[in-house]
């Protein structure tokens, strides 16, 4: 799957957790500056740093579906129609469980849940590109997810950070032939958002690569055994061994695509328009997949005049930056599932009708184009690699506070 040296599991949950402490540390201290910097500059502009991250925007749909359910719908003088059916129902559960078995509302369940769910993606994240890289990669890997300019939508009541974690544990399950559990946390992020055809896309692309270099493996020098050779006890164990792995292989595959496939089939049922109904729900929000064409026009008309058009500069800095984040990536040969995971996130992010002010958010779970300057930090002295991740830091916990008290992730 890659030619990178890759390491060892930790043979324990113990074990495992404090080989990514320094990482999970770091990550808290960045996110506790950021919602400290928020908690500073809303109160200066007298509104509430926790309504900020709790009732505003995705957040409020989350809870009004762990409220009231599906069926609520607003319905615009343009003639839109926003309904909450757009918005998967992992979390919503999530926040109704909460309140089920503690005094909580709905919104503090959201919040509970991202704070929960950005620590676990931040583990998943070191997990995985301490298994690619190795363990100083890995921490430098969790710290620039936690600066990311828009990091601050990991702390809100969002299910950006629920994704990434779903996300980042598949592939690492992936990444260490655990199939079921692979299928199994696809599933789940399939019930989160509807990027979640990456991650199923990765587990079937991983899984059929896996397939055909076990059968060229079982072939040596391209020939196969003649089926009149003497069979022994000794043969027939690889050959159990090789089936019950087809069968994990096979297992995760089928599980996978179920979350997502139920979910938008169930849309189709209740909206009473078959299986493509999931698709009217979204244009009802001006959602929908052209290539990019929209997105290309809405940078074009940044150039009209000279103000705009540094802005229009700096959104075309941000694409190629993560294009070239990306093709770094494929030249260090990263693993095959994060490619593919990677490549479709970054696809839909980018190709995508939708508001164009979210397209950074929906660029956090994209955490594996990361992985090209978590290694180049890596490399550096600790205290230097320290400064720049420290810097940044602050600079991402100004900007969060700015930008939530601004115009903010819709």
């Amino acid at each position: 799957m890659t030619d990178l040296e890759t390491r060892a599991a930790p043979s324990s949950r113990a074990g495992a957790l404090r080989r990514a402490a320094p990482a999970l540390l770091g990550y808290a201290a960045v996110r506790a500056l950021g919602l400290v910097a928020l908690a500073v500059w809303s109160a200066a502009r007298d509104k509430s740093a926790y309504t900020l991250l709790t009732a505003r925007w995705d957040a409020l749909w989350y809870t009004r579906v762990a409220e009231l359910g599906y069926g609520y719908e607003v319905r615009l003088a343009n003639g839109d129609v926003h309904s909450n059916l757009a918005f998967f129902p992992l979390l919503p559960w999530l926040e109704r469980l909460v309140t089920a078995v503690s005094p909580l509302s709905y919104a503090d369940g959201g919040f509970l849940v991202a704070l929960f769910a950005s620590l676990a993606a931040a583990w998943g994240i070191f997990a995985v590109a301490d298994h690619v890289y190795g363990r100083r990669a890995g921490v430098c890997a969790v710290l620039l997810w936690a600066v990311l300019p828009v990091g601050i939508v990991q702390s809100m009541a969002y299910s950006e950070s629920l994704f990434t974690a779903l996300a980042a544990w598949a592939l690492y399950a992936v990444l260490t032939g655990r199939w079921p559990a692979a299928g199994t946390l696809a599933l789940l992020a399939g019930l989160t958002r509807p990027v979640g055809m990456a991650v199923v896309a990765a587990v079937w692309v991983a899984a059929l690569a896996s397939f055909v270099r076990d059968r060229r493996a079982s072939e040596p020098d391209g020939a196969r055994i003649a089926p009149s050779a003497p069979a022994s006890a000794s043969a027939s164990a690889p050959d159990s061994i090789s089936a019950s792995a087809d069968a994990s292989r096979v297992l995760g595959m089928l599980l996978a695509p179920l979350g997502t496939a139920g979910y938008v089939l169930w849309v189709g049922h209740h909206t009473g328009k078959g299986p493509l109904g999931y698709l009217d729900v979204q244009a009802g929000w001006r959602n929908g997949f052209d290539g990019g064409y929209a997105f290309a026009r809405f940078v074009a008309e940044k150039f009209t005049s000279f103000p705009s058009a540094l802005a229009g500069v700096g959104l075309i800095v941000g694409v190629a930056s993560v294009i070239w984040l990306y093709a770094v990536g494929v030249r260090q040969r990263q693993p095959l599932p994060l490619l593919v995971y990677t490549g479709v996130v970054t696809a839909l992010a980018l190709c995508a009708s939708s508001y164009f002010g979210s397209k950074p958010r929906l660029l956090v779970p994209a955490f594996p184009l990361l992985l090209p300057l978590a290694l180049a930090l890596a490399r550096l002295r600790t205290r230097r690699s320290a400064l720049v991740l420290g810097s940044v830091a602050v600079a991402s916990a100004v900007y969060g506070a700015f930008w939530l008290n601004g115009p903010g992730p819709p």
